[in-house]
C-alpha cells in the first residue's frame, strides 16, 4: 500500500530578517525606480498557479540587461538576502514564492534575441523572450524552436525547470536543444556555460547543472538553443480507445517499432469532455489520442499507415489525419488550453496540477492505477499527458475550504508520486519540485540527494538563490 504521509505541505512564512531592509536601501539607491515595494506588485510575484499559499517577496526589480542582475545578486549576497527570479510566472510547484522574502528579480524586460544563425541552427536570446516570441520571429527563416509546454513561458524559465511539452516524443527537452547559458552566480558573477559547437568533452557540462535547478544555482542571463528545420509536411490527427489503458499501450508499441512521431498526447474520457465544452469541439468523449507526424508527404502518409495498424491492434477506432494548418492549429490549441478547459468544469475549485513521468513500459499500468485512485476518492481529476516519453498529468479540482477534499487530494498526489518513483519513474517530468514536491527527493535520489546538497553549498555558500526550493529543509548558510 502507497502512503500519502509524504504530500506536500506549505512550509510557514519566516519572520522577516533585519538585513532585508538594508538591502532593499542598497538596491533602491542602485536601481531607484526600477525597484518597488508596491504590495500589490510583490504579490504578483509570489504567484503560484497551485493550492500553495502566496508567499510574496519584500521588493521586486525589473532588470534591463545582465549587469542589473549581477549587480543586484552581489548586493544580496552581501547582505544575504534571497533571490527569486521570475519570468512570466507560469510555474506549477510554487517556485516563484518567496518563504523566507527577499528580492524578486523580474527578467521580463530582457527579451531581445540577439543572435540566429541559420546554417548552425542556432539562436542566442535573452531569458525573457516567450517560446511563442522566438517562433514567430523565426516564421520567415525555415526553422523552429519544438520545445512546447502549452503555456507561453520564457525561455529562461523553461531552462529552469527543465520544461518539456507535447513534441518531447521526437526532440526532446530543453537538456537536449539548450547548448550555452550565460548565467549570473550568486557572488553576482558573469560566467558562460558552453559554446555553439553541438558536443564537447571538455571540463564539467555546467550547462546541464544549471538546467533544472530552479534558479538554485544561478540566474539565467543569456541561452544559445538549437533549433530544426520546418518539415515539408506536417500531418494530425486523433484516434479513440476503449479505455485508458489500451491508449497506452497503443502508444507503447508506437514507440517501441521507432515510428518517428513528433506528437502523441493522451486525452481521457473526461478531459475530452472539458475540452468539447471549452473549444466548442465534438469529439467522442472516450480516451483520445492526438498524433502529429513531420516529414516528407510520402513519409508522412507512410508513418500514418504505420500507426493505424498498430491501433487497430488495441481498438483504436475513428483514425484520420489531415495536413490542413488551420485545423492542425485548431487542435492543439485545444490541447494546450486542457488546463484551463479542466479547470471550468468546476469553477468554483481550485485547479491543481500534478505530473509524473516512468518508462513507458509502465505507462499504462501508472495512469490507470492513477484513474483508479481518482475515481475512488470521488474527486474531479481530468488525465493528460505526453506520453509519448511517458509523462502525464492530472489535475484535480479541489474544494481549498473543504479538508476532506484536500486530504483527498494530497493522497492522490503522494501515491501517485510513490507510485512513479517504485516504477523507476520520477515524481515529476517537467513540472519540477519547487515547493510542492520537497518531500519525494530523498526517495527518489536516496544517497545522491547529499551530493546535490554539496553542490548547492558550494555554489552559493549564503543559500541566497531561491532558498525553500527543491530542499526539504534550507540549508545552512
Amino acid at each position: 500500500m502507497l502512503s500519502s504521509s509524504l504530500a506536500p505541505t506549505t512550509p510557514n512564512l519566516p519572520p522577516q530578517n533585519a538585513n532585508h531592509a538594508e538591502a532593499i536601501a542598497a538596491l533602491q539607491a542602485r536601481f531607484s525606480q526600477q525597484l518597488t515595494t508596491n504590495a500589490t506588485v510583490r504579490e504578483q510575484h509570489g504567484h503560484t498557479m497551485t493550492w500553495l499559499t502566496n508567499q510574496p517577496p519584500d521588493a521586486v526589480l525589473t532588470v534591463q540587461d545582465k549587469q542589473d542582475v549581477a549587480d543586484a545578486v552581489a548586493l544580496c549576497n552581501q547582505f544575504k538576502m534571497p533571490v527569486i527570479a521570475f519570468g512570466i510566472g507560469s510555474s506549477l510547484e510554487g517556485q516563484l514564492n518567496a518563504p523566507y522574502g527577499g528580492l524578486c528579480i523580474d527578467m521580463h524586460a530582457m527579451n531581445a534575441i540577439l543572435r540566429v544563425d541559420n546554417e548552425d541552427l542556432t539562436v542566442t536570446v535573452q531569458p525573457g523572450v516567450t517560446r511563442e516570441q522566438l517562433n514567430h520571429y523565426l516564421r520567415d527563416t525555415g526553422l523552429f524552436f519544438p520545445i512546447d509546454p502549452g503555456a507561453n513561458a520564457s525561455i529562461g524559465g523553461m531552462v529552469a525547470t527543465r520544461a518539456s511539452g507535447t513534441n518531447a516524443v521526437r526532440y526532446g527537452t530543453m537538456k537536449d536543444v539548450v547548448l550555452a547559458l550565460e548565467v549570473v552566480t550568486a557572488s553576482g558573477e558573469i560566467v558562460r556555460t558552453g559554446t555553439r559547437a553541438k558536443k564537447s568533452a571538455a571540463g564539467y557540462d555546467l550547462t546541464r547543472l544549471m538546467i533544472g535547478s530552479e534558479g538554485t544555482l544561478g540566474i539565467v542571463t543569456e541561452v544559445t538553443l538549437k533549433l530544426f528545420g520546418i518539415s515539408e509536411c506536417i500531418g494530425s490527427g486523433l484516434c479513440h480507445f476503449p479505455t485508458v489503458e489500451a491508449a497506452c499501450q497503443a502508444t507503447m508499441l508506437t514507440i517501441q517499432m521507432c515510428l518517428p512521431i513528433a506528437r502523441i498526447e493522451l486525452l481521457d474520457a473526461l478531459q475530452v469532455k472539458a475540452c468539447n465544452q471549452y473549444a466548442n469541439l465534438n469529439l467522442q468523449e472516450t480516451p483520445t489520442l492526438f498524433i502529429e507526424f513531420h516529414g516528407t508527404e510520402a513519409s508522412v502518409a507512410e508513418q500514418a499507415a504505420t500507426f493505424a495498424d498498430i491501433i487497430a491492434e488495441f481498438d483504436g477506432t475513428d483514425f484520420n489525419w489531415h495536413t490542413d494548418e488551420a485545423e492542425r492549429k485548431r487542435l492543439w490549441q485545444a490541447r494546450h488550453n486542457a488546463y484551463h478547459a479542466s479547470a471550468a468544469l468546476r469553477p468554483s475549485a481550485k485547479p491543481l496540477s500534478t505530473d509524473a513521468c516512468v518508462p513507458i513500459s509502465r505507462l499504462a499500468e501508472c495512469v490507470s492505477e492513477t484513474a483508479k485512485d481518482i475515481a475512488a476518492s470521488g474527486m474531479i481529476g481530468p488525465i493528460v499527458g505526453h506520453v509519448g516519453d511517458g509523462n502525464f498529468h492530472v489535475l484535480l479540482l479541489v474544494d481549498t475550504d473543504n479538508p476532506s477534499e484536500i486530504a483527498k487530494a494530497e493522497d492522490i498526489i503522494g501515491r501517485l508520486a510513490l507510485r512513479a518513483i517504485a516504477m523507476e519513474g520520477t515524481c515529476t517530468g517537467e513540472h519540477g519540485i519547487g515547493q510542492g514536491k520537497q518531500k519525494y527527493m530523498q526517495q527518489e535520489h536516496g544517497d545522491a540527494l547529499p551530493l546535490m546538497q554539496a553542490i548547492k553549498s558550494a555554489l552559493d555558500p549564503n543559500n541566497i538563490l531561491n532558498p525553500g526550493k527543491i530542499w526539504p529543509q534550507p540549508l545552512a548558510g
